[in-house]
């Protein structure tokens, strides 16, 4: 698909805002007569921009490029139903979420994509998010259940693995959601509704959500607490859509189309129209010992119900409806129950003097977590009796980490050295079992196919943020990770296969300098060593082939990722500028493939080890204010990437295609994001944004070139409205519209059309 005179403009836009800001600069240096100043530049409520302030030396995990959104910037700007729609607007990023309350969406930055979950870290406050025991678009994705909108106070993007706190699952960056805590009595409620009008094929409707959240909040003397709690009910378009070869024997209504590859693949039918009902209640209590001494507690429960039906398009010749005998219907057509308990315990200082220390103690568990539906289809459009139950029940994860800075030179020294350790255990449970009525979850009967294992890890790391000279800051550390895989066990078909386990060390350096030319200028050159080590469901999901069973590799190796990253950023009074050139270099990277199984001629896909991918390209970002009128704001990013296969001797194709010197696959090679919200009044914010996203691949040998049908991953351009209005200093109010261009397209799964979006806020 050829770029549209819309997605030019969009790109445009921040080379608009650059070149804008540079005008006013020079105009600036011409007609003032007082330097420039040295305070910090102060963004305005509806920036979507990166930090342009010099980063307190208090703060050694951030080193490098970040970028950063406030609550108050996200609810002037964004339609926000879920929490990951806070990030809709940041630089370089993309979350897949395919509807609201979407229990999968994966955050894919500037250099992995969608299939990266396990590339990224994600965390709450200090609690991680992230699901490390996979690395895919299902289990993999982060538990933003775990926090609301409401409760946020701003978010924080760290673009690279250039801090040695952090593990190498930082190589794609590392997010930290950090929640608010009122410091007076103050009570929220809000009531967000939302309708999405959606057609395409034979499905035709109008799809809604409705969501309402109550948060409460206050201290009394050394006592704090902020509590939450919100209720989801929504409906969403299909997620699938059911495709046939042929014309099922005895039909009528197939759909001519063809899938990713340009091979027939009809369309008999609509699948994933699910029907959600989520609760999500939090707590963060923390009371503070001394002045200086503060212990505090976290807990979330989240609770997920959802039913997802089918609609065929099939009819036999008297015109019932009919399933075609296709078992895809049945894998479509099911039932969840879920529920997940968080609990974090933390003791931190804040002293300002010269030492300063903080343990932080998490665990994640999946209490419950079913999905069940019927085994097969039967005749005319009916359903197996029996049927399938695949659970996650006593999946965990568990965390520590404890940390300590000390200052030589004092607070505000040239030094602060920063080091701590860390532990994690991520524990996989996954059988399936089978059910003699599948309606009924609790009729099981027998064990159908498990995996299950263990990847635990413990680390220990330092870190030096040197001050060399006024203008010159160098921060230098290194971790060193201990890794183990045991318990792995897999069973089906009445085989029981229990997997090796796996060892693995390895240190990481990290050093970034940073030069403030000027009071307006900075330069930061960073580079890192990062490693990622397989997830327990990498090593551990079975792979069945006819009568075959084995893991997807027992021995996978860890991926080694060589990142570096030059930044420029120019500072205005109104805006700032940044320009990022940044490479990576992954040896072995672990990516879902088609490749051979010993004794199976035939390929088959599962994860392997890719020899060497390199990802480099550059990042444009802008952000300006009162542009050519008062009130007037306007931010966005451009990024290039280049990500490609250098060598991957694994890969087989019985087509006889290659997958060296392809394009990585779900990493597109262009991104772009625009904003620009207008304030006629302090009362009043109206925004139009917009975002693109170009070409890219789902297969290693870059040979899916069909767009726009099911299991595609297009090229888009979606803009989206937003008008917020504070009535009073208690309520407010907002209406907004995504999608506003009615853009359909697919990222495997169709994603939302034209969706309405209000919301009503009342403050106490």
């Amino acid at each position: 698909m050829r770029p549209t005179l819309r997605s030019h403009a969009l790109a445009a836009l921040p080379f608009a805002v650059l070149a804008s800001s540079i005008a006013i600069a020079q105009d600036a240096a011409t007609t003032s007569t007082h330097p420039p100043s040295k305070k910090p530049t102060t963004l305005t409520p509806v920036s979507v921009s990166a930090a342009t302030r010099m980063p307190l030396a208090s703060d050694p995990n951030f080193p490098a490029t970040q970028v950063s959104v406030t609550a108050a910037q996200m609810n002037a700007t964004v339609n926000a139903m879920d929490v990951e729609d806070a990030t809709k607007y940041m630089p370089s990023l993309f979350i897949r979420k395919r509807n609201t309350g979407d229990t999968q969406p994966v955050l894919a930055t500037r250099d992995w994509g969608v299939n990266s979950s396990a590339r990224t870290l994600v965390y709450v406050d200090d609690i991680p998010i992230s699901a490390l025991i996979g690395n895919n678009n299902t289990n993999g994705a982060p538990r933003w259940g775990m926090v609301s909108p409401e409760q946020i106070d701003h978010i924080d993007m760290l673009y690279g693995p250039y801090s040695a706190a952090y593990a190498g699952n930082s190589m794609g960056g590392v997010m930290h959601i950090v929640t608010r805590t009122p410091d007076k009595p103050e009570v929220t409620i809000q009531q967000t509704e939302a309708i999405q009008t959606y057609d395409f094929y034979n499905t035709k409707g109008d799809y809604s959500s409705s969501k309402t959240s109550i948060t409460a909040g206050g201290r009394s003397g050394k006592f704090s607490w902020f509590v939450g709690a919100t209720g989801l009910n929504s409906f969403s378009q299909p997620l699938s859509y059911l495709t046939s070869a042929n014309t099922p024997a005895g039909t009528l209504g197939t759909i001519p189309a063809r899938n990713k590859v340009g091979q027939p693949a009809n369309v008999i039918g609509a699948g994933g129209l699910l029907h959600t009902r989520q609760l999500n209640l939090n707590g963060k209590f923390a009371y503070d010992i001394t002045p200086w001494l503060q212990a505090a507690y976290w807990i979330g429960f989240w609770s997920n119900h959802g039913q997802s039906r089918v609609q065929t398009y099939l009819t036999n010749p008297q015109g019932a409806p009919s399933y075609g005998k296709s078992s895809a219907f049945a894998s479509n057509d099911y039932f969840l129950s879920a529920h997940h308990l968080m609990q974090a315990l933390s003791l931190k200082t804040d002293t300002r003097s010269d030492v300063d220390g903080e343990l932080v103690i998490t665990h994640y568990d999946y209490i419950k977590d079913n999905q069940w539906s019927p085994y097969g289809v039967g005749n005319g459009a009916t359903f197996t009796p029996n049927g399938l139950l695949a659970s996650y029940g006593g999946t965990n994860w568990s965390t520590a980490d404890l940390k300590g800075i000390w200052r030589p030179q004092g607070y505000g020294g040239a030094h602060e050295i920063s080091g701590g350790a860390h532990a994690d255990q991520y524990t996989l449970a996954n059988p399936t079992y089978n059910l003699s009525a599948w309606p009924d979850p609790s009729s099981v009967t027998s064990l159908y196919a498990s995996g299950r294992g263990k990847t635990t890890t413990e680390a220990l790391w330092i870190q030096d943020a040197w001050q060399i000279a006024p203008d010159w800051l160098a921060t230098i550390g290194g971790r060193y990770e201990k890794w183990r895989a045991s318990d792995g066990f897999n069973f089906s078909s009445k085989t029981a296969v229990y997997q090796p386990g796996e060892r693995a060390t390895d240190f990481s350096p990290k050093a970034t300098l940073r030069w403030d030319i000027s009071p307006t200028w900075r330069i930061t050159g960073s580079a890192a060593k990062a490693v990622r080590f397989p997830t327990v469901s990498e090593l551990y999901q079975l792979v069945a082939t006819g009568n075959t069973f084995a893991s997807p590799n027992p021995n996978l190796k860890p991926e080694r990722d060589l990142s570096g990253e030059l930044a420029v950023e120019h500072a205005l009074d109104d805006g700032f500028v940044r320009m990022s050139l940044f490479q990576e270099n992954t040896r072995n990277a672990m990516i879902n493939q088609t490749s051979t199984l010993p004794n199976y001629a035939v390929p088959v896909t599962f994860v392997s080890n890719v020899g060497a991918v390199r990802n480099r390209g550059i990042e444009l970002v802008a952000d300006h204010d009162n542009v050519l009128i008062q009130g007037l704001e306007l931010s966005g990013s451009v990024t290039f990437v280049d990500s490609t296969i250098l060598s991957n001797d694994a890969f087989a194709s019985s087509a006889g295609t290659t997958s060296d010197g392809k394009h990585v696959p779900y990493v597109p090679r262009w991104r772009a994001t625009a904003v620009a919200t207008y304030r006629p009044t302090p009362a009043w914010a109206i925004t139009l944004a917009g975002r693109y996203s170009g070409r890219q691949y789902s297969t290693m040998d870059n040979t899916d070139n069909t767009e726009n049908v099911f299991g595609a991953f297009d090229t888009f351009v979606v803009f989206d409205l937003h008008a917020d209005y504070q009535i009073n200093e208690q309520l407010s109010a907002s209406f907004g519209i995504d999608n506003l261009n009615n853009r359909q397209y697919f990222l495997y799964h169709p994603f939302p059309q034209r969706t309405y979006v209000a919301n009503l806020k009342f403050k106490l």
